[in-house]
């Protein structure tokens, strides 16, 4: 009897122990499932956010440009021009070809000397915006007169009729009568055309030689190229008096 009540308790005793043991392993098995590996770098960075993804760049077009035009869908910045714009001196004034041209119509195609002359004063004084053709003639000792008609040739107002006198005093001798060129600047209106020049003259020329003169009043200035059947010598005043009409007194 004593050994087996032994035998019971020693049974008794590992159960107890091996339920004590089974719940020790349960109360630990949370606990563990809960433990996770952390790397200290990555606890280091985990509040830096992750950057957004950056978009590629736009694959640059081709952009074609044919004789200055831009195609579809391109800046017209992009085109290119080839001729040069027309300022506005070449569209209100005469060219050199054309008033040697006009010119030789006056005294005859291949003049001595014209369109070198014409060429010199271009030169210097640059291109005009108008010009007169006619004929004058006139005397003159001491006193003379001068007496002239034509057509001016305005760039941009066409053409008008032209009359014009005006005394000549100084020391000349001779007569003369030909035909005038005359090269017309900065006449923007050509009802300013009509009024009176001062000139001063002071070239001899021979018969067939030609004399280029000078006359202003304000800002237009004109140049009369003449040719004569005489022979003029000495300093001439004086002044040219335009008129829409033929004048008999030079004053």
């Amino acid at each position: 009897m004593h050994g087996m009540a032994e035998k019971k308790g020693f049974v008794a005793y590992w159960k107890r122990a091996v339920l004590v043991i089974a719940l020790a392993v349960f109360a630990v098995a949370p606990g563990s499932a809960q433990i996770t590996s952390v790397d200290p770098n990555d606890a280091i960075d985990s509040d830096l956010g992750t950057p957004p993804p950056v978009a590629p760049a736009p694959a640059e077009e081709n952009v074609t440009v044919q004789d200055g035009v831009p195609t579809e869908g391109t800046s017209a910045a992009t085109s290119t021009t080839t001729t040069a714009p027309v300022t506005p001196s070449d569209q209100n004034t005469y060219q050199e070809d054309d008033l040697i041209g006009a010119a030789e119509g006056v005294f005859g195609k291949g003049a001595q000397g014209l369109g070198k002359l014409i060429e010199d004063i271009l030169k210097k004084q640059g291109r005009p915006n108008g010009y007169i053709v006619g004929r004058e003639g006139g005397g003159a000792f001491v006193v003379g007169l001068r007496y002239g008609s034509g057509t001016l040739n305005h760039k941009v107002e066409g053409q008008r009729p032209v009359y014009w006198t005006g005394p000549s005093i100084g020391l000349d001798a001779g007569a003369n009568a030909g035909s005038t060129f005359v090269l017309v600047y900065n006449l923007y209106d050509t009802e300013d055309i009509y009024k009176r020049y001062p000139s001063g003259e002071g070239v001899a020329y021979l018969v067939g030689g030609f004399n280029a003169s000078y006359l202003r009043r304000g800002d237009v200035v004109l140049i009369p190229i003449r040719v004569g059947a005489g022979l003029r010598l000495g300093a001439n005043v004086g002044y040219m008096k335009f008129s829409k009409k033929q004048r008999w007194l030079p004053f």
